[in-house]
């Protein structure tokens, strides 16, 4: 069972977290990901630029009205801002709680088609220890599945268990340890198959991983779910509109998903960051039972535009921050169905989208 001395943290953690009009940044790319950012806007990959980048996000102005968790790569989390602050004291100072990438990485599922399942079990729990000292006070860890047929051969039964079981796993490591789980299960949305099948196996996914985290005693009232939104697969056409995404993404959820975890934070999994604020809006307003808040943890969807007007120029930093605040404001009028579209023009619209992507 949950250690009863960080019950009522985690609890209060995970809501706070799920507080109304407010999501997660998802600051965690590896260093080789952040590498890939960098090349596009020709700026080199080294400690003191990711440290810098990293900087002129969490210095932003009024960033904590619309963001209320920021989930950090573990170098950042013991980084120092030039204001003298570490990156957890500048975070604490706006009342944004601070999140880990705890996973390392996907590995191939041996005799199955092309899965995987994560890695990073391992010390776990004194790496969770160390960055609850550090200040961390939730955790994220990302586990991938596929569709590679439209007839239920994937995911296979033994990815899904080994994934669920491991989500599982994690999750009650971190609560032992004073961290609000995030637990991620995306079902990639590569291929060409349509809404229905999308549907189908998202819902394979999640209710698996809920027997999961039941078997392994995880309080769910401090727990976060990361899904990725129910579409068709990149390369279906047609492709599902933003309210058939909404209403089968909400149907999904409301099959599978407790009332009693807090809520619901989306993955934007390639989307444009417009599309990823559209479906996120229509998602609030779709029509029917909806026990839990349901909100955004997007990286790409927050960054890709702030990346391009930073460019690694010092200059750029009030102009990007300022765009950082505009994506923010978008999705923060998403998360409570009252986005009405246009914030961030023509560049916004601009796919995020990266076949098997990983972080």
């Amino acid at each position: 069972m949950t250690d009863f001395k960080y019950a009522a943290e985690l609890i209060e953690t995970a809501r706070g977290i799920a507080s109304a009009g407010k999501g997660i940044l998802a600051a965690d790319e590896s260093t080789g990901t952040i590498g890939q950012r960098f090349s596009g806007i020709s700026v080199e990959n080294n400690e003191e630029n990711r440290r810098k980048y990293r900087q002129l996000l969490f210095t932003t102005d009024g960033l904590e009205q619309y963001v209320s968790g920021v989930i950090l790569y573990e170098e950042t989390l013991f980084q120092t801002l030039d204001n003298g602050k570490s990156v957890p004291e500048q975070l604490k100072s706006k009342g944004i709680y601070i999140g880990i990438k705890v996973d390392k990485g996907i590995k191939p599922l041996a005799g199955t088609n092309g899965e995987c399942v994560t890695q990073g079990m391992d010390d776990l729990d004194a790496r969770c220890a160390k960055y609850y000292a550090q200040g961390a006070r939730f955790a994220k860890w990302r586990a991938v599945l596929h569709i590679k047929d439209s007839v239920g051969g994937t995911p296979s039964p033994v990815a899904i268990i080994e994934n669920a079981n491991t989500l599982a796993r994690y999750a009650s490591i971190c609560q032992q340890n004073g961290l609000v789980p995030i637990v991620e299960p995306e079902v990639l949305m590569d291929g060409n198959f349509p809404i229905e099948v999308a549907a189908a196996n998202t819902e394979r996914v999640i209710a698996a991983c809920y027997k999961a985290l039941s078997d392994h005693h995880v309080m769910l009232e401090g727990t976060l779910l990361k899904p990725n939104m129910v579409r068709s697969g990149s390369d279906a056409s047609p492709q599902a509109s933003q309210a058939e995404i909404a209403l089968a993404t909400v149907r999904t959820l409301q099959h599978t998903v407790p009332p009693a975890v807090p809520g619901i934070t989306f993955l934007s999994g390639g989307m444009s960051e417009e599309d990823a604020s559209m479906a996120l809006n229509e998602i609030n307003k779709a029509p029917g039972p909806k026990p839990w808040a349901l909100t955004f943890s997007y990286g790409r969807a927050l960054q890709q535009s702030v990346l391009k007007s930073w460019k690694g120029v010092d200059a750029n930093v009030p102009a990007a921050q300022a765009t950082l605040m505009v994506r923010a404001k978008a999705n923060s009028e998403a998360a409570r169905g009252v986005y009405a579209g246009g914030a961030g023009g023509e560049a916004a619209s601009t796919s995020t989208f990266v076949k098997g992507y990983v972080y």
